[in-house]
């Protein structure tokens, strides 16, 4: 299958219902998460490549690892996170204003109202992957447009700002806020974007593991300043 086509409805449902079975982790995101982490990545300052983020959609541990029946089933969920991956950047790429969350929908005293803090809860895990990377738009003045994400996203809020996350109507005024402002937080990046391997020049020569280390120590390089390596 290829990673230009949009998941159906099908193959929607059958991810979904992966990430909700006992063969993944306590801990593995769902699909809701799971859009906002993807959107972090796609849209954020740096290029991260699925072999680092994909480990994260688990859980936090490197024990969270799901039960695949077989290698095929494993090939076939990876395909369609993958796939569910590329629909965002296409979309970003193509026509961002046309972006939808993946927010979920609830009913409260007779409206249907949208909750997005799972959405925000994976996109703040996406930032996570590069935390000090985001600051820019956080010393930006366009700071603004990150709020409705740090309110209902984040692991801790001031006291002052409860009300605005707990009451419903509230936080679905968030959820509309956050929606209108990914195009902008896109935009912000997109000169700004970093590359996911930077070729560095070498101005001195490459010291051997088993020469003499340079800073004079007289241990050898492997055990001195390149031990860490």
């Amino acid at each position: 299958m290829q990673l230009d086509q949009p998941l159906s409805e099908k193959e929607f449902d059958e991810l979904d219902s992966f990430l909700l079975s006992e063969r993944s982790p306590e801990d593995a995101m769902t699909m809701d998460m799971l859009h906002g982490y993807l959107t972090a990545i796609a849209i954020g300052p740096e290029t991260i490549m699925p072999a680092e983020w994909l480990k994260r959609v688990w859980g936090q541990e490197d024990t969270d690892v799901p039960k695949f029946k077989h290698a095929k089933e494993e090939e076939r969920i990876l395909n369609l996170i993958m796939r569910f991956m590329n629909e965002v950047l296409v979309t970003f790429e193509v026509a961002p204003k046309e972006f939808e969350p993946l927010f979920v929908e609830h009913e409260h005293e007779g409206q249907t109202l949208i909750d997005a803090e799972a959405w925000c809860w994976g996109f703040w895990e996406g930032m996570e992957l590069r935390p000090g990377s985001w600051n820019e738009i956080w010393e930006s003045d366009v700071k603004d447009l990150m709020k409705p994400i740090y309110l209902l996203g984040a692991d801790e809020i001031d006291e002052a700002e409860l009300p605005l996350v707990e009451d419903p109507v509230k936080a679905h005024k968030l959820a509309l806020d956050l929606e209108a402002n990914l195009p902008a937080i896109h935009k912000f990046w997109v000169p700004r974007r970093k590359a996911a391997v930077s070729t560095v020049k070498r101005d001195e020569p490459k010291v051997g593991r088993n020469d003499d280390c340079p800073c004079g120590s007289g241990k050898k390089y492997k055990k001195c300043c390149g031990a860490d390596e």
